[in-house]
């Protein structure tokens, strides 16, 4: 029977004053109701492979072009050569590999919605390859289209976006199909050339051997048999993968200074740390102290992540970090990060003094107390409700067993609750997750997070990937319904898509929107961050109760700053960079 599309619906009013929070549900949860039946099959049988449990992501972004956003989804696969897919204690609900759904989302005249998703893996000639862990997003050759890079628990794929709605597996030609366990990566142009570079977090060297009886065995505090941690399996180190724009990359790990520092890493996040016009990078390393990679702008890259403030916790303490994001939640024009960790350990905000200094306020935000109880990975900063400051989303689900889960019979006892906190200003949080839907509360083994406006109504929708459950799609209901607003309107809002001189998105940009009255709202221009997944590179500027925006300051990759005049509000539009007033930018001395 085919499924009944979704309908929405998005006022045809113009902008006005903003509304208080919504006495409903901040999200509804639409995922098969638009057309996406996936669940990720991690392969389990009851050896305890050390990759089932972590799961993977996925990511949003435009592989067609028609301005909306598509959805790809990462798929394990069997890890045990001997068994097939049907021994697995879940055996798989559809087709092997990843998939490819299209946004078909319609706009009638009158705002009126219907969001669709079709899956168009086949037609894309997306093939199954590998066991499926993440993806990342950007365009590798500069033609204009976003292509796919995904990090698997084996050799890595590189798929170019061909334009025609297809994609070609250019792995071996392009040199980036990294053979170990990769887990989140990112594209950045580290050189400020014009050409966006690759970043790859591997894990562990956790092979699984031909002779299952040689795997390591590890033992829950209840004598069950358990998964492991990574301390059980030596690090594998990272890789640099520098554009050389022909169509291949050199890997220059070992020349950058990145390879002779091998740790668990799980989450990455490319941003400006110390303010000097130049990308850097923070690494989430899994019960290791985490890496802060100053960039020297010669091809090097020192971890400053001690110094700063951001490889430890406030006790020294090393964290299991899992994911991670940069936003500038406090307003002062400058990028913190905050990171998501094990069970019996607080998550981690760290706040940026624009000169990568970074203080541990994860207790007085009133973020650490709530996150005790729950092993969280995916992450990221979004606005729930369009009042200019960024809130948090969160994705849990453990990673040893819960026993209350196990002795109820639970087959997979790792399920855990997402969680959401509004920025409340002045440094603190609330937890809002009662407000977040019945769906949204619902317990599961949560572990990628990519956001992004699917709709295009001007607030941040959510798409969470489970570990032996379904994929979720998370709907916010921020803007009223209906063709007419009720009375007071919509929260304003305005949505810009920066695009580099070569016709990308340009990845590492700095916006900052001018305001009366009010300090500018500051954001880069990412898809990276969250745990293996990748997000909507578009920027969303929530209004509030200050629509009155005087310009928009753009900072571009290569250093280069330009001034444009205020974009049209309650909408999303294309900035071009050369097509404004240009600034004259100083940088710091390395």
């Amino acid at each position: 029977m085919a499924i009944a599309p979704l309908l929405l619906f998005l006022s045809a009013a113009g902008p006005s004053a903003p509304q208080p929070p919504a006495a409903g549900p901040l999200f509804t949860e639409v995922a098969e109701a638009s057309g996406v039946r996936f669940t990720y099959f991690n392969g389990a049988t009851g050896e305890y492979l050390f990759p089932e449990i972590m799961g993977g992501g996925g990511a949003l972004f435009d592989y067609d072009g028609d301005g909306d956003l598509d959805l790809y989804a990462a798929q394990g696969a069997m890890l045990e050569s001997t068994k097939k897919p049907e021994a697995a204690w879940f055996p798989p609900k559809g087709p092997p590999g990843g998939r490819l759904f299209r946004n078909d989302l319609k706009i009638d005249p009158d705002g009126r919605r219907t969001l669709r998703f079709t899956d168009v893996t086949e037609a894309a000639k997306i093939t199954p390859g590998g066991y499926g862990v993440g993806a990342a997003t950007g365009d590798f050759d500069n033609d204009g289209r976003t292509d796919l890079y995904l990090t698997n628990y084996g050799p890595n794929r590189l798929l170019r976006n061909d334009g025609d709605g297809t994609f070609s597996d250019v792995t071996v030609k392009a040199g980036v199909g990294d053979p170990r366990w990769s887990v989140s990566a990112t594209f950045f142009d580290f050189d400020r050339d014009g050409r966006l570079d690759l970043f790859v977090a591997n894990y562990v060297e956790a092979a699984v051997p031909e002779k299952i009886e040689k795997n390591v065995r590890c033992l829950a505090a209840s004598s069950r048999r358990d998964y492991c941690g990574p301390a059980s399996f030596p690090p594998a180190a990272s890789r640099l993968y520098r554009n050389r724009g022909d169509g291949t990359f050199e890997d220059v790990s070992a020349k950058a200074g990145i390879a002779q520092h091998p740790e668990p890493s799980l989450g990455v996040v490319a941003f400006d740390a110390d303010g000097d016009g130049w990308p850097d990078l923070y690494v989430a390393n899994d019960g290791r102290p985490n890496q802060l990679w100053i960039n020297r702008r010669n091809g090097t890259f020192t971890d400053e992540a001690l110094l700063a403030g951001v490889a430890l916790n406030r006790q020294g303490k090393a964290e299991a970090g899992m994911g991670v994001d940069a936003g500038d939640p406090d307003g002062d024009g400058d990028e913190d990060l905050f990171k998501t960790n094990l069970s019996g350990e607080t998550n981690s905000l760290y706040l940026n003094d624009g000169h990568a200094n970074f203080e541990d306020r994860s207790t007085e935000s009133g973020l650490a107390q709530g996150s005790l109880p729950q092993t969280s990975f995916g992450t990221g900063w979004l606005d729930l409700d369009d009042d200019g400051r960024l809130d948090l989303l969160l994705a849990s689900g453990a990673v040893r067993i819960l026993e209350p889960q196990a002795e109820k019979g639970e087959r997979f006892p790792f399920a855990e609750g997402r969680q959401l906190y509004r920025n409340l200003g002045g440094g603190r949080f609330e937890e809002v997750t009662a407000q977040g839907g019945a769906a949204f509360r619902t317990p599961e083994v949560g572990r990628g997070v990519a956001l992004g406006d699917l709709d295009d109504d001007g607030d941040t929708d959510a798409v969470v990937f489970n570990n032996s459950g379904p994929l979720r799609i998370f709907l916010s209901q921020l803007h009223p319904p209906g063709p007419a607003a009720p009375a007071g309107g919509r929260a304003p809002w305005l949505g810009v898509r920066l695009l580099t001189r070569e016709g990308r998105d340009a990845l590492g940009a700095r916006a900052e929107l001018l305001r009366e009255g009010a300090p500018p709202l500051l954001r880069h221009v990412h898809s990276d961050g969250s745990y293996a997944s990748a997000r909507d590179p578009r920027l969303l500027f929530g209004l509030g109760d200050n629509p009155k925006v005087q310009a928009l300051r753009i900072r571009w990759p290569d250093g280069k700053g330009e001034t444009f005049p205020v974009p049209p509000l309650g909408r999303y539009t294309t900035i071009r960079q050369g097509e404004g007033k240009a600034e004259e930018t100083k940088e710091t001395q390395p």
